[in-house]
C-alpha cells in the first residue's frame, strides 16, 4: 500500500514531506487529493476474484468483520458554538427510483444504494464499513467515511482490495461487486488525519459477478482444496452400486454409505456382506467415541463436524441431535456428527453416494453502479437542525457489551441534527454535526440523507457517520457525528464525480 498523493496542479509529493514542505505557504495546499486503487482492468479482476473466490457461505465477504478500531474508544464529544457555511448552499439531484426487482435480497424495503465497502487493512484483516452510491456524471461513485478508505495505521495509505457491494446481505451480492478505481478525499484528512474532513468519494468500475460456470465433478481431496464455488450432493444408489464403489476403493470410503433406521445388531467390518452405515449422534457422544479404520462405533470423521448452512425454516424444523447455531453474521447453521457401524444388509434401508462439485465460473459485467441501483443526491452548506435519515450496518456491541445489532442488514435512524458543533481534541474534531442515535460501529461511513423520500427511497447525502459518542456516560452509544458538508466538500465531490472508470470485463 504505497502512499502517493496527487494534489491539484499535478505535483507529486510523498506524504512524509508534505506537511513540512508546504507549511506556511499561502494557498499552497489544495482542497483535494486522490489515490489510485485498482489501477487497471487486470488488477480490478484480481480484486474481484479475491472477494468472490468461494461460495456465498465461505467467501471473503462473509469472513470480513466491521472496521471499528478507530471508532470504538471515542471520548466524550463536547458540544458548543454553531456553524458558518463557507458559501451558498448547493444540491445535486439523485438518479433513479426504487423499482421492483427480481433480485432475492432481504433488505429491499431500504435503499438499494446502501451497502458495504470491503477492504484489507494494514494488518491484513478483512474489514468492512457502510457506504452509499451517489450521483455522478458516469454513475460510478461511492460516498463513505475517509477512515473507511484511508488506513491511518499505515501513514494514511489507501486501503487494499477495496470494493463496494450495494444491498449486501449475508455474503450475497445481488447487483455485483464494484471495485474501487480512485479515491478522493480532502487534503487535510489525507495528510493530517483531520476528522473534520472524514469523508471520501470513490470512483468504481462497473460491477461484476461470478458467472454461471459449469459444475465439474471432482474427488474429495480436490473438493477440499478448491477455493472457489463448490457444493456436494448426496444421491440414492442401489445396493449393487454401493458394493461396486466400496470394492473400487478397497473398503471403507467417504464416497458411499448406507442409512439404517437403528443400529440394533452391529457386526464387524469383516462380517460377510457387512455394510457401512452412519448413525447421527450428539457432539458429546461423538467426542467420546473411538477413532480408526474398520472400527464399528468409531467416529465418521469425513462426515462430521462441518457446519451446514440452512434456511431459517430448515433450522427451526430440525429435531436431530446435531448442534444448531446462528452465527455472528446471522447465518443459520447445523453441525452434524456421525458414528460408523457395520451392519447386516437386512438392516439397511437405503444407500447413498456423495458427489463433490466445483464451479470455476467466469467474471461477467453487471453494468455501472448508478444504472444498477441508482444514486443518492448530494448537498452542501445546508443549515443544521434539519431532519436526516442515517443508514448503515451497525454491528459492534455497545461499550457495556450489549449487542443490539448484527451487521447483517442495513438499519436506519432519523432525527434532527444539532445546531451545535461537537469537539474532540483526541480525534482532531472541532466542528462535527451530531445526531442522537443508538447506532454502533459498523455503521460508520453510512450516509446521512436530507429530504429523504420514502416512496422513492432517495434523498441527498449531507453527511457520513464518522464517530460514536456516549454522552450520558451509561456505556451505551447515544450519538453519531458527521463532518459538516461545506463548499470544500463540494470541491472534492465535483472532482470525483467527473471521473470515468468503465468496465473490467473484455
Amino acid at each position: 500500500m504505497k502512499r502517493i498523493l496527487l494534489p491539484a496542479g499535478g505535483a507529486i509529493l510523498a506524504t512524509g514531506m508534505l506537511a513540512a514542505g508546504l507549511a506556511g505557504t499561502a494557498n499552497a495546499n489544495p482542497d483535494w487529493a486522490y489515490d489510485t486503487m485498482a489501477k487497471d482492468a487486470p488488477s480490478a479482476v484480481e480484486v474481484a476474484k479475491f472477494w468472490l473466490a468461494a461460495n456465498e457461505h465461505t467467501n471473503n465477504l462473509a469472513k470480513a468483520v466491521p472496521y471499528t478500531w478507530e471508532t470504538k474508544a471515542t471520548p466524550k464529544l463536547n458540544a458548543g458554538g454553531g456553524y458558518t457555511p463557507d458559501g451558498k448552499p448547493g444540491t445535486i439531484a439523485p438518479i433513479g427510483e426504487e423499482k421492483k426487482t427480481a433480485a432475492k435480497i432481504k433488505n429491499i424495503n431500504l435503499p438499494r444504494t446502501i451497502g458495504k465497502v470491503f477492504f484489507v487493512d494494514s494488518e491484513g484483516g478483512l474489514k468492512w464499513c457502510s457506504a452509499t452510491s451517489i450521483q455522478s456524471k458516469y454513475r460510478n461513485l461511492v460516498a463513505t467515511a475517509g477512515h473507511c478508505v484511508y488506513d491511518d495505521k499505515k501513514n494514511a495509505s489507501v486501503m487494499d482490495k477495496w470494493v463496494f457491494v450495494p444491498a449486501y446481505y449475508q455474503g450475497k451480492t445481488p447487483y455485483g461487486i464494484f471495485v474501487g478505481k480512485q479515491a478522493y478525499t480532502h487534503y487535510d484528512y489525507s495528510v493530517y488525519n483531520d476528522r473534520d474532513r472524514d469523508y471520501a468519494f470513490v470512483t468504481v468500475y462497473n460491477g461484476v459477478q461470478i458467472g454461471g460456470g459449469t459444475p465439474k465433478v471432482v474427488n474429495k481431496a480436490a473438493y477440499d482444496a478448491f477455493a472457489g464455488a463448490k457444493f456436494s450432493k448426496d444421491t440414492a444408489i442401489t445396493a449393487e452400486e454401493y458394493q461396486k464403489t466400496v470394492d473400487l476403493h478397497g473398503g471403507e470410503t467417504s464416497d458411499a454409505w448406507a442409512k439404517a433406521e437403528t443400529i440394533k445388531d452391529p457386526v464387524g467390518s469383516n462380517y460377510p456382506g457387512a455394510v457401512l452405515a452412519l448413525q447421527e449422534v450428539s457432539k458429546d457422544v461423538y467426542d467420546k467415541a473411538p477413532t480408526g479404520q474398520g472400527v464399528s462405533g468409531a467416529k465418521a470423521i469425513w462426515a462430521s463436524g462441518k457446519p451446514t448452512y440452512v434456511t431459517k425454516s430448515e433450522y427451526e424444523a430440525y429435531t436431530g441431535p446435531g448442534y444448531r447455531k446462528i452465527d455472528e453474521k446471522g447465518n443459520f447453521t447445523i453441525t452434524k456428527y456421525f458414528l460408523k457401524y457395520w451392519v447386516k444388509k437386512t438392516d439397511v434401508k437405503s444407500y447413498y453416494k456423495t458427489t463433490f462439485y466445483v464451479v470455476d465460473g467466469f467474471i461477467q459485467d453487471t453494468g455501472s453502479l448508478g444504472n444498477a441501483v441508482g444514486g443518492q443526491g448530494f448537498t452542501w452548506n445546508q443549515k443544521t437542525g434539519q431532519t436526516v435519515f442515517a443508514f448503515g450496518y451497525p454491528a459492534d456491541a455497545h461499550p457495556d457489551g450489549n449487542k443490539a445489532y448484527t451487521g447483517v442488514t442495513p438499519k436506519w435512524t432519523y432525527g434532527k441534527t444539532s445546531g451545535k458543533v461537537y469537539v474532540s481534541a483526541a480525534e482532531k474534531v472541532e466542528e462535527h454535526v451530531g445526531l442522537k442515535s443508538s447506532f454502533t460501529p459498523g455503521a460508520d461511513g453510512g450516509p446521512w440523507l436530507v429530504k429523504y423520500s420514502n416512496a422513492k427511497r432517495l434523498g441527498y447525502v449531507n453527511g457520513v457517520t464518522s464517530l460514536f459518542g456516549d454522552q450520558d456516560k451509561n456505556n451505551r452509544y447515544d450519538l453519531i457525528t458527521s463532518p459538516y458538508f461545506d463548499g470544500e466538500t463540494a470541491t472534492i465531490y465535483n472532482k470525483a464525480a467527473a471521473v470515468w472508470s468503465g468496465s473490467i470485463v473484455k
